[in-house]
Order: structure tokens, then sequence, then C-alpha cells
């Protein structure tokens, strides 16, 4: 696992005012994906953290990816522009310890790493670029709260822009290290994972909308993720859980957050209210069914989706029909939640531990 970094001016104990006054230790956790912008900043709190200051923009950074292979200049501007709120929040927090990542559009762009250069030179954030192990790792360390374990087994499905993350978690053996199902952000229990290139940026770009959606165009892109994931036998050791119905999935997007949003009835999108929630399976497409019935713009006039994610919540709910169709099982727990709270579990987690021991030397994330 890639180590933590340290932001500058910040004495090495990690201890700092922020705004609010008095010592206290933030953390800070930044991610670019493909379709968003998101950074959140927390301070410890018992066995989780409480939130200081969140920030988060859509700004489509693999729009065109697909077409093209590489990022475009009004993407990266956009990123960019999101970018420089973003370390501005974290130099004027004085948070202590930060680690900023950025997936699938940089992991797969051909001038990725000039943008991740760029971005270190107008606005000083050190991107990471992830792998997908590492990001799928990220997702479930995030939603570990959220696993029930009074089942057997549960698929975190982690839907992005450009890419979809699946891991299948132990929750009654040991994971892939031998490690006894031990609920640790370091070490969630996860028995198989798997990444597959299709997010909700780049299916959807796959399957243009054009006029009125209809549910031929939405099977296509069910079958299209249907035949990526198809046939993956890493996991089949946890087949008899989902048989058995013993089995759950955890859903974090913004699209499934957005589903939850629509099944609910929301008047504006709520996080207390969607976070946590369960859905069945027929909740789930008759959410769906919903959506496909309403015309782009209604979709965009709706509370809990908007203009900006209109043309993409559907091909997140493509996404998530696939999974369930291939592995079957009757709830769906909602997750706004995911990487930046794995990335802010797994920085708290490693600097209790080297609070026993002896320190270890950190790069600087932030100049």
């Amino acid at each position: 696992m890639a180590q933590a970094s340290r932001a500058p001016g910040v004495a090495q104990h990690g201890r700092d005012r922020g705004e609010g006054g008095g010592s206290r230790v933030l953390y800070g956790a930044l991610d670019l994906g493909t379709n968003n912008c998101r950074l959140l900043i927390a301070t410890p709190n018992g066995r989780g953290f409480r939130v200081v200051d969140a920030y988060s923009r859509i700004v489509r950074l693999g729009e065109g990816l697909s077409q093209t292979g590489r990022l475009s200049e009004p993407a990266m501007e956009r990123a960019l522009a999101a970018l420089r709120v973003s370390a501005e929040k974290v130099r004027r927090r004085g948070v202590s310890r930060f680690k900023a990542i950025a997936t699938q559009a940089c992991r797969s762009a051909q001038n990725g790493s000039e943008f991740i250069e760029r971005v270190a030179t107008e606005t000083g954030l050190k991107l990471e670029v992830i792998s997908p192990k590492e990001e799928a790792r990220l997702s479930v360390a995030g939603c570990l709260n959220l696993l029930d374990r009074t089942d057997a087994a549960a698929l975190v499905v982690d839907v992005g822009g450009g890419s979809t993350e699946l891991s299948w978690v132990d929750l009654a053996g040991k994971g892939p290290d031998g490690g006894g199902g031990r609920f640790s952000p370091d070490r969630p229990p996860i028995r198989a994972w798997r990444s597959i290139p299709l997010g909700v940026v780049t299916l959807a770009e796959l399957f243009p909308e054009g006029g009125q959606p209809s549910q031929d165009w939405f099977r296509s892109m069910v079958e299209c993720f249907r035949s990526r994931l198809e046939g993956f036998p890493g996991a089949e050791v946890l087949r008899p859980a989902f048989t058995a119905r013993r089995a759950h999935i955890v859903g974090t997007s913004g699209a499934i957050t957005s589903l939850a949003g629509v099944h609910l009835d929301l008047p504006r999108y709520d996080r207390s209210q969607v976070d946590g929630i369960w859905m069945t399976r027929t909740e789930c497409e008759a959410a769906s069914n919903r959506l496909i019935a309403m015309s782009l713009a209604e979709r965009g006039a709706q509370p809990c989706i908007g203009p900006d994610r209109a043309d993409l919540v559907l091909a997140g709910a493509a996404i998530l029909q696939a999974v369930q169709e291939l592995w079957p099982c009757e709830r769906v727990r909602v997750a706004d939640r995911g990487l930046r709270e794995g990335i802010l579990l797994s920085l708290m987690s490693g600097q209790s531990r080297r609070r026993a021991g002896p320190r270890s030397r950190v790069r600087e994330a932030v100049r």
C-alpha cells in the first residue's frame, strides 16, 4: 500500500489548529475519478471520524476518453479548477495527513502522466494513480460498517465513471491472505476482486441515448456489462452463500444513490436518508423502469439526479442490474461513501499503529 503524505508546515506529530480553533488532528482524502472530484477533511472520532469539510464537483475528466484515448483540454481544465479549490481547502484547514488519488481516467489516458505533472505544477497537489486492486480495497474499507455480518458473504460494487470495481467479501471465513476475515481498513476480508473498465461515463458513451430511452436500449447496456463479468471464476468459492440467500450487495456510486433517492421520492437529496438503506432487487428494477420512462430533461429535473447526472444514471442502473442477474441476492445496501472514506480510515488506522512504534518518514503531498 502506498505511503501517506504529510502536508507542509505541520509539526511531525501531526497536530494542528483548524479554523475553528483548538488542537486536533485533521486528515484529508481526495479522489479524482473519471466523473467527479471529491474531497473530505475529517478528524478521528471514536472508531470513525467527524467530517470537518467536504467538497464535490462533477468534472467529467474522462469525457471522450473512450473515443480518443486522451484527456481533452476542456476536461482537464474542469478538473484543475476543482483541484485548485480542493488544494486551498487543504491548506486553509491545516490538514496534517493527506492522500490524493486518481483512478481510471488517469490510468488509461495516453496523456495521464502529463496531466498528473500539470496538476502538481498548477495546484501543488501530488496525485497518486492507484491500481484497480487498491481502488477495490479502499472502496471496501470505506463501506466496512455497512456490511451485514449476519450474512456469509457480500459483494461490494463501486460504480465509477470509467471503471467498476467488484469485491467479493468473505464475512465468515478467510480472505485471500488467510487473514481470518479481519475487519480492518488495511486488511478488509476480500476473497476475490475484479475491475471492469466500464463505468457510467464509458458505458453511456458506448450507448448514446438519442431520443426517448427504451427498454431495448437499456437492455443493451445490461448485456454489455454482463458479457464483461460473466465467466469470472475467482469468486465462485462464495457462490454457495449467494445461492443459499446468505449474501447481499453493497452499491456505492452517485448513480446508485440517485436511484435510491428516486425510490424514496425525496423532494431533495438527503444523505442521512440514503446512506445505509436497504433496497430489494424488485425495488431497484422499479426505480430503473421509472427513469427509463422519462426523457433526459425529466430525469434532469429529478431532485436526486440533476442535469449533470441525467445522462449517466441509467448506465449505473444497468451495471447494477447486470451484477444482480449474475450474482442474485435479494438485498442491496446503498452506500453514500466509498474511496474517500476508505482513504481516511486507512490513514487513521496507520497513524494509530505508528504511534506505538518508530515514526516513519512521509513525503509532502501539497507543496
